[in-house]
């Protein structure tokens, strides 16, 4: 007699992608169409189609109503395309909009990694949107599942006047180098890089699992560019920095690194044991890894050393959401941000940029990590056009720190594991600070996401709220905890958890008390960042509430929690 063996989550996606590639099978997506949903066989809802940019999805039913609501798992999927670098052309951004328009609902989101999002697609459907988005140049492939996420870079790679190089050609090469490579389909999780050659790292790539910093060194008087490594950032709900080794990477080196990377990471076995451990950062987190090992390890792997690093300048505060009219580094030439509001963007609107961009500029468009949309190489005579004629499809380029600086995840609207909706509330929110604080004209990171797994990158915000759920006369309703004071660059810190959450409909009473109290109380020169810095948690509590500050400060217990806070 056989007992039988129960597997674990781990063991059982270990054990199916072992036995299938599912780069190889885009004919059994096909089949599938052709079948119908309920042919689909369940390792490919549960596993398989993530190799394809393709997720399950929520009812869509999960929308902000003050009361909060769950979606239900329905026959449709989202469809994640890659778009490295953030770099489009307009003939790309009107395939999306066409996918987006005829097979999904009209519905589609810019993403925190620049990529472009669609819901509401059915299996009959996922063949034609595959084909169109193939014919424009463009690909789901590795957009999720456990693989190379879509390689990140600067929007203004080969634009900005300030950057050390154009490091685009090296995004591009490194997705080359990965994707739809059979030796790197199976990893232990998402591996995500980031490559910039520009002064700010507005790719965050101390959040990345590989973060290339273009830095320059001095030989015998002469410049070369190279670049910085860090290995292993991520957030996520155990938030961790990337650890800077000791290297200096050369241009034609940065191919042989990121592989190396990617490598290491593939052989680690003990990150294959527990999927909610399985990310590069736990080699230092959970498994004892130190920069010099994982060093020694990397040159090892690549059959070379790596020059000593060089002195970095890591950016200060600087907020960069690329929002507004703003000179190229090609005389003549500007680019136009427009900011996309918790990134939802119709296919109106994406039929609007691409025929900007074609009409008055190069017909080149770019995605950002703030979930906005740039039309570069516009001649200054234009740019007043273009401007208008964006805000005159809803891309605002002139709006307010509010708008500006919103970021929201999926939610509870698609996303299954999501807590509570988020591009609604986001919407919402916004429009009650606007309407509530019109003259407040500080930068503003205010980022939202659903659940503890930080898609909506709440510990690098100045305000984050991450979803929860409270009880309010006896029923479960949306609410938000929230996190003050994150950043990075060269004070990096994730936000820190005050102790103060609420329902999601008190959020704006909660955040104007919290910029009143810094518009009231702030030091010359004083952002965001550093307010928070020089005030304890209990003071920050007695902002969000409305408490006397004095009065914490004399007594420093907590006492019985108030309404909102937590004990």
């Amino acid at each position: 007699m056989t007992q039988a063996v129960t597997e674990t989550k781990a063991q059982r996606v270990e054990r199916l992608k072992r036995q299938k590639n599912p780069w190889e099978c885009l004919e059994e997506i096909r089949e599938f169409a052709r079948q119908g949903y309920a042919s689909i066989p369940p390792e490919w809802i549960t596993t398989y189609f993530r190799w394809w940019g393709v997720y399950t999805q929520g009812d869509g039913q999960g929308v902000f109503s003050g009361q909060g609501g769950e979606g239900k798992s329905t026959p449709y999927f989202m469809v994640r395309i890659r778009i490295p670098n953030g770099l489009l052309r307009s003939s790309q951004l009107r395939a999306i909009a066409q996918a987006a328009r005829d097979h999904a609902r009209g519905t589609a989101d810019l993403t925190v990694r620049q990529n472009v999002q669609l819901h509401w697609v059915s299996i009959e459907s996922l063949p034609a949107v595959l084909d169109i988005l193939r014919h424009a140049g463009l690909t789901t492939m590795g957009a999720c599942g456990d693989d190379t996420r879509n390689i990140t870079g600067c929007p203004l790679a080969g634009l900005d006047a300030e950057e050390l190089c154009d490091a685009s050609p090296l995004a591009l090469e490194a997705t080359r180098l990965l994707v739809g490579n059979p030796d790197f389909y199976n990893l232990p999780r998402k591996f995500k890089v980031s490559i910039t050659g520009c002064r700010v790292w507005c790719s965050y790539p101390e959040i990345n699992d590989v973060g290339l910093t273009a830095v320059t060194r001095y030989q015998n008087g002469h410049p070369e560019v190279g670049f910085s490594l860090r290995v292993g950032g991520g957030l996520s709900a155990e938030p961790w920095f990337a650890t800077r080794l000791d290297v200096f990477v050369r241009w034609n080196q940065v191919p042989a690194v990121v592989r190396g990377v990617a490598e290491i990471f593939r052989d680690a076995d003990c990150l294959r044991e527990n999927r909610e451990r399985a990310r590069l950062k736990y080699l230092f987190m959970r498994h004892g890894w130190t920069a010099t090992r994982f060093q020694a390890e990397l040159e090892r792997r690549i059959g070379f050393g790596l020059d000593p690093a060089v002195e970095e300048i890591p950016p200060a505060d600087v907020y960069r959401d690329h929002v507004g009219i703003h000179a190229q580094k090609q005389p003549g030439y500007c680019y136009v941000g427009a900011a996309v509001l918790r990134g939802r963007i119709t296919p109106d609107q994406m039929f609007a940029a691409a025929d900007l961009a074609d009409t008055y500029a190069s017909g080149e468009l770019r995605t950002t990590n703030m979930q906005n949309l740039l039309i570069v190489n516009v001649p200054y005579r234009s740019a007043d056009t273009v401007a208008r004629q964006l805000e005159g499809v809803g891309l605002h380029v002139k709006a307010s720190p509010f708008w500006r600086g919103a970021i929201a995840c999926t939610g509870t609207e698609f996303c299954k594991l999501a807590i509570t909706e988020t591009k609604g509330f986001t919407r919402w929110l916004v429009k009650e600070m606007q309407e509530r604080l019109p003259e407040f004209d500080q930068d503003l990171k205010l980022h939202v996401t659903g659940c503890p797994n930080s898609c909506g990158q709440h510990w690098i915000a100045d305000v984050g709220l991450e979803g929860k759920k409270v009880k309010v006369q006896g029923e479960w309703v949306d609410a938000y905890y929230f996190t003050l004071g994150g950043g990075v660059g060269r004070h990096q810190a994730f936000a820190r958890p005050v102790g103060y959450r609420c329902p999601a409909h008190e959020v704006p009473d909660a955040l104007e008390r919290l910029l009143l109290a810094y518009l009231e109380r702030r030091c010359p020169g004083e952002n965001l960042r550093h307010f928070f810095a020089r005030h304890d948690e209990a003071e920050l509590r007695a902002f969000l509430a409305g408490e006397d500050v004095a009065a914490v400060a004399r007594d420093p217990s907590p006492g019985p929690p108030p309404h909102g806070v937590e004990g």
